[in-house]
């Protein structure tokens, strides 16, 4: 097991849309087990194939931390493979979100409150979970990096423009992070 570098917000492979997984293979069980060193190791409560360069259609995620104050997440760790959110509750709420990828960037993002997700689990069995609170936010908040969407793209074009100088330095490689990224490309002369 290993703990990869997360591309940072301005990569375009953030900005792509992931490919479904075909078949379980002992590729796809190591990238599970990578995800899941990588997104301990970054203090994460999610990651998506995207935020480490893989275009395909996977997440883990694991709401403990942010739940237990609720008595944590029934569900504990969790990897879906090629989810789908089939329902939305028209309840929303806002709640602050961050990102791997958007380092020292916060922002109070509104979606629905209860959701259910179909999906593919690692040993590749047929899945749905209806959950709210905490755990569908960070599992809408993964879904939408297998589509190319990042927590910003719901801001307001206002609330972005605040967030711009924060964003640029990323982008600049001048924030502080304390797990590994992919090094920002230097630029040729």
């Amino acid at each position: 097991m290993s703990v990869l570098p997360i591309v940072t917000y301005d990569d375009e492979v953030l900005r792509k849309e992931a490919e479904p997984i075909k078949k379980n293979t002992p590729e796809i069980q190591q990238l599970i087990d990578d995800m899941f060193d990588t997104m301990y190791n970054s203090d994460g409560v999610g990651l998506a194939a995207p935020q480490i360069g893989e275009l395909r259609r996977i997440f883990v995620a694991d709401a403990g931390p942010l739940t237990e104050e609720e008595g944590g997440s029934k569900y504990g760790p969790l990897a879906l493979i090629n989810p789908e959110i089939t329902f939305e509750s028209e309840e929303e709420v806002d709640m602050e979100e961050g990102c791997l990828s958007i380092p020292g960037v916060n922002a109070s993002v509104t979606r629905p409150e209860k959701i259910v997700v179909s999906y593919l689990d690692r040993d590749f069995n047929e899945q749905q979970l209806e959950v709210d609170g905490w755990l569908a936010r960070v599992i809408q908040h993964e879904t939408d990096h297998l589509d190319g969407i990042l927590f910003l793209d719901h801001l307001s074009m206002f609330k972005r423009k605040l967030l711009s100088s924060k964003l640029n330095k990323i982008a600049e490689g001048r924030t502080e992070i304390d797990y590994p990224i992919v090094p920002k490309k230097q630029e040729t002369k």
